[in-house]
């Protein structure tokens, strides 16, 4: 593959991982090529990265792809010294024949910063010396995945795998030994400790990158980069999609609530300001151009009316949407300061009003939980959006009025029951302002169970499946 083919073929990858790179970038990132080293593979990295990569969120993604466009090495290959060889105790190691206690042994001294000769030189180098460390652990990663990570998959088949390496070596179980040899005859608890903990901790990390990053390099020379790019970059935070999000995941959203929340209040103040303005005030305006022949040079304006609408969340808390109900309803929470007031209510088959469970200073966690385990959403337990409306008109009907945003929260799903359209476009009709947000991709509404079409022909519906098009929602709302 030709270094066109690879650069061509990478700004591809990034757009289909959802990195914004226009062709004009593109552009930019080969002509940064033309003043470069070639053969120094960090310098073609920083290239790319500083002509290709806009928000620190993006450059996880961005190193994934570059690794599996750009290798390291190929299979074969070992750093710079030949395949199977490594130094351990001051004598040449053989990586494929050496047993799993020296090769653990191995990766305890390159843990703590490297060989004896790499340590001194990481010492007395600084940062060129942890860089030949880092190099070092690389390299050995590379031979391990050689080593352990293959398993016969067929005739002339063979799969990678980062699982059998570090089951092999058990990294994470080498922190007693190097305590014991790094805190010899000194108090155990203290600072040295510490250190110690973190380096390992920092290495282990490494190590395992390392390996996960050789066996996507593995596959891919086997299967095709094309093919595992696609399967081994996950989205950006900001296009990450609810509905597939995981654990680990919701935990990355909450932490950017209250940021997010930040910059949408901002953008919405600033959209304000510009606007502070009324109305055009046609009868002073008129009576102004008398004095200057009736021609208008002056215009007047009516003061402007303030005005910071109360807003109403109908909220489907069901299994299948949870994820994307908790999270925008902990991000409206945030922006509570742009709004009078705030309600919001949850349902599966009957409603409760969930407005409780989000007061100012809520832990995010703990609100999430006792929503889940008082609130009373739950009837029968299968989503029915009909009965559902029906109980809110009647219990809650008097929380929307004029100075009201309705917005409601759901897939749309109602399990084959009676829509209750009739109630939704009564209470559409006493809004000042009516929305729903769909985290479903729109070319799935009114599928199977869903009744979306429906629906958005009472309340304009918009596809919401991540925090980009829900920040674009919001800043529209504002």
């Amino acid at each position: 593959m030709s270094l066109v083919d690879r650069h061509v073929g990478f700004v591809r990858a990034l757009r289909e991982a959802g990195l914004p790179v226009s062709p004009a970038e593109g552009l930019d990132a080969a002509r940064a090529l033309r003043v470069i080293d070639l053969a120094e593979r960090g310098s073609l990295r920083a290239a790319y990265a500083a002509t290709l990569v806009k928000k620190p969120g993006h450059r996880a993604a961005f190193d994934v792809l570059f690794d599996l466009w750009f290798p390291p090495a190929t299979t074969g290959l070992y750093g710079e010294r030949p395949a199977g060889r490594g130094r351990a105790g001051g004598h040449a190691l053989d990586l494929e024949t050496a047993g799993r206690d020296e090769l653990r042994a191995h990766l305890a001294r390159l843990l703590m910063g490297g060989t004896e000769a790499g340590a001194e030189a990481g010492a007395e180098a600084g940062a060129e010396g942890g860089a030949e460390t880092d190099a070092e652990l690389r390299g050995f990663a590379r031979a391990m995945v050689g080593r352990f990570g293959r398993q016969e998959a067929g005739p002339g088949r063979q799969n990678w795998f980062s699982y059998s390496v570090l089951r092999a070596l058990s990294p994470e179980t080498l922190m007693a030994g190097i305590l014991r040899e790094v805190l010899a005859g000194r108090e155990r608890g203290g600072l040295a400790e510490r250190t110690a903990r973190q380096r390992v901790h920092d290495g282990v990390r490494r190590f395992e990158e390392a390996v996960a990053a050789d066996v996507r390099r593995r596959i891919a020379e086997d299967s095709g980069v094309e093919r595992i790019a696609r399967s081994a970059v996950r989205p950006p935070l900001d296009q990450l999609d609810f509905l597939r999000a995981t654990r680990a995941d919701l935990a990355r959203l909450r932490r950017e609530v209250h940021p997010l929340a930040r910059r949408l209040a901002a953008r919405l103040t600033v959209r304000r300001r510009r606007g502070r303005r009324g109305r055009l005030d046609f009868r002073r305006t008129i009576r102004a151009s008398l004095q200057t022949g009736g021609v208008p040079l002056n215009t007047h304006f009516r003061p402007p009316r303030p005005h910071r609408p109360e807003l109403v969340i109908l909220c489907d808390t069901s299994d299948s949407v949870s994820s994307f109900a908790h999270f925008t309803l902990l991000l409206t929470y945030a922006l509570r300061e742009q709004f009078a007031k705030v309600r919001a209510f949850g349902f599966v088959d009957t409603v409760d009003e969930i407005t409780r469970f989000f007061r100012p200073g809520a832990d995010l966690v703990d609100a999430m939980t006792r929503l889940t385990e008082e609130a009373d959403m739950v009837r029968f337990g299968r989503t029915n959006y009909g009965h559902a409306l029906e109980r809110f008109a009647e219990r809650y009907g008097d929380a929307v009025g004029p100075r009201t945003s309705l917005l409601i929260l759901g897939d749309a799903r109602s399990n084959y029951q009676p829509p209750a359209l009739d109630t939704l476009r009564s209470l559409a009709g006493r809004a000042r302002h009516a929305y729903w947000l769909n985290p479903e991709p729109r070319r799935q509404w009114d599928t199977g169970d869903s009744v979306a079409g429906a629906y958005a022909t009472v309340v304009p519906m918009h596809e919401c499946r991540n925090v980009a098009q829900l920040t674009a929602f919001v800043e529209q709302l504002g």
